[in-house]
């Protein structure tokens, strides 16, 4: 898929299943999880959706599985992504990169330190 399908794809709004796929894959508990479902879209709103998200719901989404699967080619595995994306990094704050990674420019600043890291640069 291109870019170009991707941002048609968010603009139409993705699948709302998609939501729970991308929380699931990020998340090592399901308290976890739930409390990430509903930042990216509070549960009554979710309820609403009869079967797609709309383009800003469906771009937080995408951010976080972007940021997710950077990580796991940058660590090259799930189990190490995840701890990265769950523990506090200097580089962005002291924050964990999943919180960070919530709004666009947190999004970038963490690809940019699991750039670095595939590169060789301090991280």
């Amino acid at each position: 898929m291109s870019t170009t399908d991707l941002r048609r794809l968010i603009d139409r709004g993705l699948p709302k299943h998609t939501l729970r796929h991308v929380v699931d894959y990020v998340t090592k508990n399901s308290r976890e999880a739930q409390l990430l479902h509903n930042r990216l879209v509070p549960p009554a709103t979710y309820k609403r959706r009869a079967t797609t998200l709309n383009p800003e719901e469906s771009e937080k989404v995408e951010r976080i599985a972007r940021v997710a699967a950077l990580a796991e080619a940058a660590f090259g595995s799930q189990r190490h992504a995840l701890e990265f994306l769950h523990t506090d990094h200097p580089e962005l704050g002291g924050d964990r990169p999943l919180d960070v990674a919530r709004t666009e420019l947190g999004a970038r600043q963490v690809e940019e330190v699991l750039w670095r890291m595939e590169y060789g640069l301090p991280a």
